[in-house]
């Protein structure tokens, strides 16, 4: 059997696989905002698979592997278990799945807080083991320095401040921040922080919207808001929840489909061919040449 392969030479060693459509870098993501102004918001979803990131891919600036993939893939109770080897997996399949888009992955808990040294490391690994362009952790001002660490040495990070999945358990559970002048506060400082380290967007999550178009007034790169307000400079969303693939959502989710009402009417329908013996018919059947 022959090994030999032959190069498309309508592609390059940089891009060996034929692209529909050119991939957004990190860089044109950070100039979305000019001036502290941003004329059309960046559009972000997560994914976690490559027929996912096939379909989202066209419609969104960002693909955010997140570690949300934990309870939505995994039916983990939190975010908290997720490894590395889960995320560089399912980061590897969205890069696969996607053109278009920047990819970004969550770093996980445990992964980068110990120091920035640590932080470097386990980024590097997913960055080499997936394709992304970037992660993302959370934490704001405690984190400023390893943000800076990682941009220093070519690891582009995104910024996630407010409500913090990861710190669930400090937090005492999933309720929107800043609601006391300490915690608006600290929001906007740890935004602020981040910005100056050299995060090239913001996730704001869960956060009361006076204190979310501050923050976002108050730096210079992109904010991503989940939960957060319509002014911030792009939004975000689990895939899974805007397309109503579960009944109980936070209440900042909107419901753009129910598709686990399809899936279940359809599933339905085929359990009621097979067991009446309707389905397979000739047509998904082979028979003998005449």
């Amino acid at each position: 059997m022959s090994t030999t392969f032959q190069l498309d030479t309508s592609t390059s060693r940089a891009n060996p696989t034929p692209q529909p459509m050119k991939r957004l870098t990190v860089p044109k993501i950070r100039a979305h905002k000019a001036d502290g102004e941003t004329k059309e918001p960046l559009v972000m979803l997560t994914a976690y698979t490559a027929r996912q990131a096939q379909i989202l891919d066209a419609h969104c600036d960002i693909l955010l592997v997140g570690d949300s993939l934990g309870q939505v893939i995994y039916g983990l109770p939190s975010t908290i278990p997720v490894t590395l080897e889960m995320m560089a997996n399912h980061a590897a399949a969205v890069v696969r799945g996607s053109y278009h888009s920047v990819v970004v992955v969550d770093m996980p808990f445990g992964s980068y807080e110990a120091s920035k040294e640590q932080a470097f490391e386990n980024a590097a690994y997913l960055l080499k083991q997936s394709g992304a362009a970037a992660v993302k952790l959370e934490g704001g001002e405690q984190m400023a320095e390893t943000v800076a660490f990682l941009n220093q040495r070519g690891i582009p990070v995104m910024g996630h401040v407010g409500l913090t999945p990861q710190a669930v358990n400090v937090l005492g559970g999933y309720m929107a921040r800043g609601r006391s002048d300490a915690e608006a506060d600290k929001i906007v400082g740890d935004a602020k922080a981040l910005d100056e380290a050299g995060a090239f967007a913001i996730v704001i999550e869960g956060v009361v919207e006076p204190i979310a178009i501050e923050a976002t007034k108050a730096v210079s790169c992109p904010t991503i808001g989940i939960g957060a307000s319509a002014q911030c400079d792009g939004q975000v969303l689990v895939t899974e929840d805007m397309l109503g693939m579960f009944e109980r959502v936070p209440r900042f989710v909107k419901k753009y489909e129910n598709i686990a009402e399809v899936i279940d009417r359809t599933v339905a329908t085929y359990a009621e061919e097979v067991r009446s013996r309707s389905f397979p018919s000739q047509e998904q059947t082979y028979q003998p040449k005449s």
